[in-house]
């Protein structure tokens, strides 16, 4: 039976694949193959709930095995890392909790983009998304559930990205991603400590290395991985990226941000329990962040106006109690209140749309007037207590003044040495041409001796030689074989090349390339 744990996330991968490749070659595409891109979708999902809950139940028999090995991934002296997964405890308890949620959530989705532009790609994404999160959460190895941590957050990405025309949607998306990025960082740096000084990356070696482990290593790697979870769960400093995310559909907010992905946190520190018990450094540090978050939500949440912002402040309000929970020692009841989190807030993003209808003549409870009365409170919740500013200080701006001058070097350095045709800007199509407008020279074969900027000094002699040989080269080979088409025939393919860059990164052929990418990485 404990085999059978394989199959939970690879038939979500293997009904992305299918969606993909259909949509990539035009047999899904369009209102007429809705129904089938929701059938292979819901179906793999719905098996590998009923695979999910078939192992849970014979976990509670005491029949399964604390874990399942189904090979060797890599080896490199005293680094093994196996291709292993869980199937006993509270990762299983998770995996059939989630599953029966995806299940719950697809089925919504069916009806809620019908007749939506992307219908096929939203699926694809989804089904991918659901393979990700159910390794992250099974895997026995961290390297698989950064795996998977890695792939959820890149789907998170895409369907914030969904409507990809509006300014709003790809801003939002790429500030999450960006944001998310310290905390794979931190994942990546309590992957390596663990391996350092436990020689394993197995979760349940890890587990029980622990009581080897000395203070200051056991809080090194259990801060990296609290970081990894801050991020992830969206708690301070990095609780603004939660409600830029949710400019998505309803759908993919409920699943991503209501029930499975934002809960990704708080189930790695309580997968590391054994760690962050022989830190307290790391504990308090949970206690502390959890509690500042909570306390900020709960400020910030009171002035929001729209349900979606009201629903993304009240969990990671949830959230940061978890954290508490844990930080406390409380490791059972913060798994409890997780499964029960994650169930009334699937409820409630699936219901957000018809809130209107529900809230009639139920008004809103009012604020304590020791709170209303405060002014500056109002001012600063309203403006979120300037934490998205503050981020945007600190970390969008230098990244994307990084990304501004790398892409000004790729425009101005690399592409000139590449012989890269831009027709579009006037740009250099052949070497000659390139010649033509660094020193000045004319390429036109009506004279014979064109001429050349002439210079002073043994530097200026030299450059004057080489660059009359080398344009006398391709004056009477390159050009002379070709004649003076050949720089229009530059262009022309520029243009072409042009043409195909655009082709290719069209949705179907993007799905194509995370298909490759993906199977090559597994």
């Amino acid at each position: 039976m404990n085999s059978l744990v394989v199959l939970i996330p690879v038939l979500p991968f293997i009904a992305a694949i299918i969606i993909g490749i259909g949509q990539l070659i035009g047999l899904l595409r369009g209102e007429t193959s809705e129904s089938t891109t929701a059938f292979i979708a819901l179906w793999a999902t719905s098996m590998s709930c009923l695979l999910a809950f078939t192992l849970l139940g014979t976990d509670l028999l005491h029949k399964n095995a604390s874990s399942f090995l189904l090979g060797q991934w890599l080896s490199s002296e005293t680094l093994s890392i196996d291709i292993s997964f869980m199937t006993h405890g509270f990762s299983l308890v998770l995996a059939a909790l989630f599953s029966l949620l995806l299940v719950i959530i697809l089925r919504f989705s069916i009806n809620y983009m019908h007749r939506e532009i992307g219908f096929h790609r939203f699926f694809f994404v989804l089904s991918l998304f659901s393979s990700a999160m159910l390794l992250l959460i099974l895997s026995g190895n961290a390297v698989g559930t950064f795996f998977g941590w890695k792939i959820a957050g890149l789907c998170s990405y895409l369907l914030i990205l969904y409507v990809y025309n509006r300014p709003v949607a790809a801003i939002n998306a790429t500030r999450v991603f960006v944001t998310n990025r310290i905390g794979d960082a931190s994942f990546i740096l309590g992957i390596s400590l663990s391996y350092a000084w436990t020689e394993t990356t197995n979760w349940l070696n890890l587990r029980t290395a622990a009581e080897h482990l000395s203070t200051g290593e056991a809080t090194g790697i259990a801060i990296s991985f609290a970081i990894a979870a801050f991020a992830k769960s969206a708690q301070l400093p990095f609780t603004p990226w939660l409600a830029r995310a949710i400019e998505g559909s309803t759908p993919s907010s409920t699943v991503f941000y209501g029930a499975v992905m934002i809960h990704a946190g708080v189930y790695l520190v309580c997968l590391l329990e054994p760690i962050f018990e022989k830190a307290p450094l790391a504990m308090a540090l949970l206690v502390i962040i959890g509690g500042l978050t909570a306390l900020y939500s709960y400020l910030v949440g009171l002035t929001q106006t729209d349900v979606k912002s009201c629903l993304a402040f009240a969990m990671s309000g949830q959230l940061g109690l978890l954290f508490i929970e844990c930080g406390l020692g409380f490791w059972q009841f913060a798994k409890w209140h997780l499964c029960a989190h994650a169930i009334i807030r699937t409820y409630s993003f699936l219901t957000a749309p018809s809130l209107m209808h529900n809230v009639y003549e139920n008004p809103i409870k009012p604020v304590s007037p020791v709170i209303a009365k405060q002014r500056w409170a109002y001012t600063a919740s309203l403006q979120r207590f300037w934490l998205d500013q503050l981020t945007d200080w600190t970390l969008i701006r230098p990244i994307r003044r990084l990304a501004q001058d790398l892409s000004y070097f790729d425009d101005h350095v690399i592409d000139h040495l590449a012989g890269i045709p831009k027709p579009a800007i006037n740009s250099i199509s052949s070497l000659a041409e390139l010649e033509e407008r660094l020193i000045s020279a004319s390429l036109d074969n009506d004279n014979p001796s064109p001429s050349f900027s002439y210079s002073n000094g043994l530097i200026g002699k030299i450059t004057e030689t080489f660059a009359s040989i080398t344009h006398g080269f391709e004056d009477r080979v390159v050009l002379g074989g070709l004649g003076k088409g050949t720089i229009n025939i530059g262009r022309k393919l520029g243009q072409s090349a042009n043409k195909f860059e655009l082709l290719v990164l069209r949705p179907r052929y993007l799905v194509l390339f995370v298909c490759i990418t993906l199977s090559l990485a597994f």
